[in-house]
């Protein structure tokens, strides 16, 4: 399987861990012009994260610019045709798995099939709490609603499911998705995350895991799917080092790998060596036009030598 390449789009969240300076003063035409050139340039799929409402303990760090999903990939699949939509990740313990599968199937029918359904956890009780959403026992709640979405996302009109927090039948939903079977990718990398990806999800989305730690990660994956009998593929994800094509001629940051094409394609190609068929690529830049040409020189020179 070869290895394909998508971006967490810039603009739509801007935490200090990695958003670039040129992005406080950004706006909708800036995440229009990235993702027309993550389209353009063979990337497989474009990302959008997921907060309804950041505390101000958090605020400093996490920052309050958080792009709602549906909205902001629904306008861009209206301006692309081919790039996936990714969420990643949605926290759909904020929402009840109806609202929820309303939300993502219209954005499905209306990109035309492109929606991948990233899902998570959670980590900020304040949202949950204000939500009236349950914090402590969200794991548990994320593994329900992961069901109860196959359900609701499925090709009935009038999904079913009963479980212990949700309940529905004769109840329903029009549109439906466009995809038979709408990918839900599990994000995470905590034993319970990866627990959950190897048991319910069609991809795993590692979060922050070094290359150190990935290849015994995904072994684990493996184990348990294997032990479980699930013999359905996996798409198993990667997030890499920031990049630079070229040489960069300014602080980059020394977690950067920047260099030329080739080497750079060498680094990466370790990805799919140790089983990864994704990887989220995430470039240093100092302005939309350097970060859309560090995609166009991504897809030109590095791509091609990834597999």
């Amino acid at each position: 399987m070869a290895v394909v390449y998508g971006i967490q789009l810039p603009v739509q969240s801007q935490s200090t861990l990695y958003a670039e300076s040129w992005e406080a003063a950004a706006g909708p035409a800036d995440l229009l012009a990235v993702a027309r050139a993550a389209d353009a340039h063979g990337f497989d799929y474009v990302a959008c994260c997921d907060h309804v409402a950041i505390p101000r303990r958090l605020a400093g760090a996490m920052s309050t610019v958080w792009y709602d999903p549906v909205a902001t990939l629904a306008y861009l699949a209206a301006a692309t045709e081919r790039v996936r939509l990714l969420s990643h990740v949605a926290v759909v313990g904020l929402r009840h798995p109806l609202v929820t599968a309303k939300a993502y199937a219209t954005l499905d029918h209306l990109s035309g099939g492109r929606l991948v359904l990233g899902v998570g956890a959670g980590h900020v009780q304040e949202e949950f709490e204000a939500v009236g959403a349950d914090f402590a026992g969200r794991g548990g709640v994320l593994d329900e609603t992961v069901d109860a979405l196959r359900a609701a996302l499925g090709p009935e009109e009038f999904p079913e499911h009963d479980g212990p927090r949700f309940s529905f039948r004769d109840l329903g939903q029009r549109p439906r998705p466009a995809q038979a079977r709408v990918p839900v990718w599990v994000g995470g990398s905590s034993p319970a995350a990866v627990r959950r990806a190897a048991l319910k999800g069609d991809g795993w989305l590692p979060q922050g895991d070094p290359r150190g730690r990935l290849a015994e990660q995904i072994a684990k994956l493996r184990r348990l799917r294997e032990e479980a009998g699930v013999g359905a593929p996996i798409t198993v994800g990667a997030i890499t080092e920031a990049l630079y094509v070229g040489e960069p001629g300014w602080d980059t940051g020394r977690r950067t790998l920047s260099g030329k094409p080739q080497a750079l394609a060498e680094s990466l190609r370790a990805y799919g060596e140790m089983g990864v068929h994704q990887i989220q690529v995430r470039f240093r830049s100092r302005s939309r036009t350097e970060l859309t040409d560090q995609m166009a020189a991504f897809a030109a020179e590095v791509a091609p030598h990834l597999n």
